[in-house]
């Protein structure tokens, strides 16, 4: 398959993405070259290309882990499509990482939250629980930096809403491995009180799952067992 050949398969219009990156995982001229596209000045192969390599990371992450690097440019790039690809991108690089890459960036990573764009922060927000899953022992970290989403500077206040509501989706992702958890409740039980509907939803229904501040459900299912036992 030669370079023009995966590209047009690429662009085609209605391509087949999720099976071209799973045919291509394992290739390291192929991943050179969807590499390459993202430079392309038509669209379709741009964009496309981007889109590929996201599958490719989620479907086996270990064969884009040598091009870390590569895609850390695109953490700020002016291009909105390729910055909030490269944010996955990474987030599922942190499965393959065996040097520590995931450490290094981490401030760098985690800075669109504070805003100003909340599309930014919110695939920001939703790449940290990923980071959080695979790098349990980093938990504790992200979900603070989740946390700081209530006090981020967006262009609205429902803006701020609308990406509160993203961070109590993804705290719910990895809640299990977040050793301080009374600061992650004591923040979603104030957004029962959200004017955003749907925020509000979403954290009475992560309190009905996980407990309130005063009774984490860590503490409930460990009182349950007690009793059983006993």
């Amino acid at each position: 398959m030669d370079r023009p050949t995966l590209l047009s398969r690429i662009a085609r219009k209605g391509a087949a993405h999720e099976a071209i990156a799973h045919s291509i995982a394992g290739r390291r001229d192929a991943i050179a070259q969807l590499i390459g596209g993202l430079a392309s000045a038509e669209p379709r192969v741009k964009y496309g290309c981007a889109k590929v390599l996201t599958l490719v990371s989620q479907q086996n992450p270990a064969a884009l882990y040598p091009m870390f690097d590569v895609f850390l440019p695109l953490l700020e790039h002016e291009n909105s499509f390729l910055k909030w690809n490269a944010i996955a991108i990474v987030a599922n690089l942190a499965a393959a990482d065996t040097k520590g890459m995931i450490d290094r960036i981490l401030p760098r990573y985690l800075k669109p939250i504070g805003g100003p764009v909340m599309i930014t922060a919110a695939n920001t927000i939703a790449g940290a629980a990923t980071i959080a899953l695979a790098r349990p022992d980093l938990a504790d970290n992200l979900a603070r930096a989740i946390l700081g989403v209530e006090e981020a500077k967006y262009d609205t206040a429902e803006c701020r809403n609308v990406a509160i509501g993203h961070a109590i989706s993804a705290l719910g992702r990895f809640f299990q491995h977040i050793r301080r958890q009374k600061p992650v409740l004591e923040f979603v039980s104030r957004q029962t009180a959200n004017t955003r509907n749907a925020t509000k939803k979403k954290a009475e229904a992560f309190l009905k799952k996980y407990g309130s501040p005063e009774e984490p459900a860590q503490t409930k299912q460990a009182a349950t067992a007690t009793s059983t036992a006993g």
